[in-house]
């Protein structure tokens, strides 16, 4: 491990995918030596999230100020003056450690990822069965209003026309086999010699 090289997974979808269980399933794999990459944002925390922990909550002049100063390895404007975006010293805080990045972030954010390092980068778009079975997955969760999900349904058909630019598809029509699928694709890219060679 002296020589470390540090990876990142990209693991972008639309909302209802199930990338997020994806990436959660990949972290408690010790095997990949993964962490999890924190994304800053602009907007206030909502409910029980923490500082540090769900998100880098920084307020809308400073995360300008970070802007101008070249701080972001990606960013982008959600909502008017409601900005996400991934730190490079977040990255760094990750390779410091000896362990790779993982990314569960949208697609936009992905592709700029990606290209940023596209050595280094392997970009996995999670695939929905279909857009009908996105809704249904959105609605069960019923935390959101039928607005907003035809909202998110709206901006997933755009998501999807996207796939085509990541390395790698993963479609989820069923978990178990999609989660085996993103194993395999771990352990390709980070070529066996690096898989488990903490000891």
């Amino acid at each position: 491990m002296k020589d470390f090289k540090g990876k990142l997974f990209v693991f972008s979808a639309p909302s209802g995918s199930g990338k997020t269980t994806i990436v959660r399933h990949l972290l408690a794999q010790e095997k990949f030596n993964l962490e999890f990459s924190i994304s800053a944002t602009s907007r206030e925390p909502r409910g029980f999230e923490k500082d540090g922990e769900d998100y880098y909550f920084i307020s809308l002049r400073d995360f300008k100020d970070k802007i101008k100063n070249d701080e972001f390895l990606e960013w982008e404007e959600v909502y008017r003056d409601n900005f996400y975006g991934t730190l490079k010293s977040e990255v760094e805080r990750i390779w410091a450690q000896k362990k790779h990045v993982i990314f569960d972030i949208d697609v936009v954010g992905g592709l700029r990822i990606k290209k940023k390092y596209p050595e280094k980068t392997l970009s996995v778009f999670v695939k929905p069965p279909s857009v009908d079975e996105l809704k249904i997955r959105l609605k069960k969760r019923k935390t959101e209003s039928e607005e907003k999900i035809n909202m998110r349904i709206a901006k997933a058909s755009v998501e999807l026309a996207t796939a085509p630019q990541f390395d790698k598809i993963i479609k989820n029509y069923d978990l178990d086999v999609a989660l085996k699928e993103a194993e395999d694709l771990m352990s390709e890219f980070l070529n066996e010699k690096e898989v488990g060679s903490l000891e």
